[in-house]
């Protein structure tokens, strides 16, 4: 039998981190577009992002037939976060610039490549990447490098380089009391042999 899981979080009920969620304003809004695989993740940090932002959407799949309409917010100028040729380092908006439409692909790097590929609207936006991105804190995924991030610790990271005057800080918490959980959950012996 499958444990209750919570609606909101959809974390089992004994593990909700919901009263761990902030609920943030930022002038950036992020625009989170999410593989279809990574929904059931254990560590859905993308969620966690979309729940704790009041200016973020997620969406979820592989190909975005409607995708047109979630680029063009008035107001807004939409950047592709994402790393390699032809991407500019992301800096702080100016307050006389529009604000920014941050979108960001969520899954496998295969997978994000993918999401780009099956749609040109996304690969044909102005890319940025993120620079003197910190050390991830995601302490049970081995990275592809030192500086690959989860998709929150980027957004977060994301927005304290736009937005530098605020902080969005407090979105890390349920991230970290999640993976402390999973830490707990497979014992230290385990982490240690697995993740050290």
């Amino acid at each position: 039998m499958s444990r209750a899981r919570c609606e909101r979080c959809l974390r089992p009920e004994d593990h909700c981190l919901c009263a761990l969620i902030p609920r943030l304003d930022s002038r950036t809004r992020v625009l989170i577009l999410q593989h279809p695989s990574e929904v059931r993740h254990a560590l859905n940090t993308a969620r966690l992002a979309a729940l704790g932002l009041n200016n973020a959407q997620l969406l979820v799949g592989e190909v975005f037939e409607d995708l047109g309409q979630w680029l063009d917010v008035p107001g807004y100028r939409p950047r592709l976060l994402f790393p390699g040729e032809g991407a500019t380092a992301l800096s702080a908006s100016g307050v006389e610039q529009e604000p920014t439409l941050l979108v960001v692909p969520d899954g496998t790097w295969r997978k994000a490549r993918k999401l780009l590929h099956l749609n040109p609207l996304l690969a044909a936006l102005p890319r940025v990447s993120l620079q003197d991105a910190p050390s991830s804190r995601y302490r049970l995924r081995k990275a592809p490098g030192p500086d690959a991030l989860s998709t929150l610790e980027a957004i977060v990271h994301a927005l304290e380089t736009l937005e530098p005057s605020g902080s969005f800080e407090a979105l890390l918490r349920p991230f970290d009391a999640l993976i402390e959980g999973q830490i707990a959950a497979m014992g230290p012996q385990t982490f240690k042999r697995n993740h050290s």
